[in-house]
């Protein structure tokens, strides 16, 4: 898939921003990338966090240089498809004036920055992260040099909600763990796993740009990799993460004042009213996140949920892999505005949510949302559904997997109701790009030989035993026979499941052979 430039410069304090010499290869909104619906351009939205005025801008820009489809992508961007014409510098002021597009060109390809969807509204969060998102982003946005790094570099925030983002990939992670005995905020930090590392609130930007200057460095010296730039995990597979992390240090003010610690094997060791660990810190209680166990893809978000603000709600809304027209935008923010306090939050599962709601109007929230054609359940079979682009848009793919997709779960829905949220992920090959863990139903692309043809096909996994992908169930399935094999899987755990057992869960306690035999025997009707 080339990358389509289609910006010839950008308005910036009377001056014209040439294009970028270096152009990534995944999309951003300043070049975009060619798919086979035309060219796609996408847009970081740090945290996913929208106001009405930047929604409605947002469907305007869409409705005039596209067909009016929009997507939420897994980290919480939003994207425009088949954009037909180039967008002109004045739009682009526009968007940057609103705080849409990156102040600075140069930084607009690193990956965008990832925090809860439910930040500052959460009832069981340890902390707001919606400063540090900012803070973060205000770094790279004066701090040009960073476009250097890969850009698939990124960042998490997790501040202990409920609705977490602690097992979605983050190149760095830091995650909320409670307060120290000075009441200040301490933060755990992952680099694809625990580092034992325990940071102060108002330290973590300092650390996070000594990670990234430091990430930097390597980079200046190492050749790129099948014509990419390095990515952190090369980094950490050529100096390890100590190394790494002792060269950071040298790049802080405060050198040597990492706090190390390692928290108690037993969580409850860990909620007594005050701990104190090895290192001497005194933690109050706080929920721990063991990155080395891939949890499911959250749902929780989605329907009516209480914020901690008193008398005040926010709903998920479910968007079939997260399609999204840009009326629907414009309608939501218009009802956001109207009924809340105007403010859309998209999610890393690519869905959004309507936040701020006072419980007297969630009733007719709920019938508006549903005029739209839209719902907030999550036992829809479209409700946690993933895929990758496809090959629609990625030449790695072997399958049309959003096409597949959607078209099962329309079959499905007239066949079978579920009274359990089932998470089904296409990916169009082995990279398994837009979900990495394993989850109730993965479906990876292959191509497969029929006689004298090649057809688009899928092999079945299930479950979440069996890494990367989870139990192999069925191989070399058509995408035409694809879904009567789900349908078949779903009937039986629905008649064989315990009281209230997920997928998952059901299919990782029995034998594999049962499961299959299970699953082949089933009524094909």
């Amino acid at each position: 898939m080339g990358v389509y430039f289609w910006i010839p410069c950008v308005a910036r304090g009377g001056d014209y921003l040439l294009a970028l010499t270096d152009l990534p290869t995944c999309p951003g909104l300043f070049y975009g990338s060619q798919a086979r619906d035309g060219v796609l351009s996408r847009m970081r939205i740090p945290g996913g966090i929208l106001n009405a005025q930047q929604c409605r801008t947002i469907a305007d820009v869409a409705d005039q240089y596209s067909t009016g489809c929009l997507q939420v992508t897994n980290r919480a961007n939003l994207q425009i498809r088949e954009v037909n014409s180039e967008i002109a510098p004045e739009v682009w002021n526009r968007l940057q004036e609103l705080g849409i597009a990156s102040r600075r060109v140069e930084v607009d390809p690193i990956r965008n920055i990832m925090a809860s969807p439910t930040a500052g509204i959460d009832r069981q969060q340890l902390v707001d992260t919606r400063p540090l998102v900012k803070a973060w982003d205000d770094y790279l946005q004066t701090h040009p040099e960073l476009s250097e790094l890969s850009p698939k570099f990124s960042i998490g925030f997790d501040g202990g909600e409920s609705v977490s983002i602690g097992d979605l990939r983050n190149d760095i992670l830091l995650a909320a763990e409670g307060r120290s005995t000075q009441s200040e905020i301490l933060f755990r930090l992952y680099l694809k796993g625990d580092t034992g590392i325990l940071i102060q609130e108002s330290q973590c930007i300092s650390v996070l740009a000594a990670l990234a200057s430091t990430y930097l460095e390597y980079t200046k010296n190492r050749p790129r990799i099948d014509g990419k730039k390095p990515r952190l995990r090369h980094l950490l597979a050529d100096w390890g993460a100590e190394s790494y992390l002792e060269r950071v240090q040298q790049n802080l003010p405060f050198l040597g004042q990492f706090t190390s610690c390692t928290f108690p094997k037993n969580s409850q060791d860990a909620c007594s009213t005050k701990s104190e660990f090895p290192c001497g810190v005194g933690i109050l209680p706080a929920r721990l996140i063991d990155l080395s166990e891939k949890s499911l893809p959250n749902h929780r978000h989605l329907g009516i949920h209480p914020q901690r603000q008193s008398d005040l709600s926010y709903i998920g809304i479910a968007l079939p892999l997260g399609r999204l027209e840009s009326k629907q935008l414009r309608n939501l923010a218009n009802l956001a505005q109207n009924l809340a306090s105007g403010t859309l939050r998209l999610t890393p599962w690519q869905n959004l949510l309507i936040s701020d709601i006072p419980n007297s109007q969630l009733f007719e929230i709920e019938q508006q949302i549903a005029d739209l054609g839209l719902h907030s359940s999550a036992t829809h079979l479209d409700s946690c559904l993933v895929a990758c682009a496809g090959s629609s848009g990625c030449a790695s793919a072997a399958t049309d997997t959003q096409s597949h997709a959607l078209a099962m779960a329309r079959d499905l829905a007239q066949k079978l109701t579920i009274d359990q949220p089932i998470n089904i992920h296409f990916s169009g090959c082995q990279k398994s790009c837009a979900q990495h863990q394993p989850i109730d139903i993965m479906l990876v692309g292959i191509q497969i030989e029929r006689g004298h043809e090649t057809i688009e096909g899928y092999d079945i996994y299930a479950g979440r035993k069996d890494l990367p992908f989870g139990r192999p169930i069925f191989p070399a399935v058509s995408a035409i026979e694809m879904p009567g094999a789900i349908k078949r899987m779903l009937q039986v755990y629905q008649r064989f499941r315990e009281p209230l057992e997920s997928f998952g869960k059901f299919v990782d306690r029995q034998a594999i052979d049962q499961l299959q035999e299970l699953f082949t025997t089933e009524n094909r009707n």
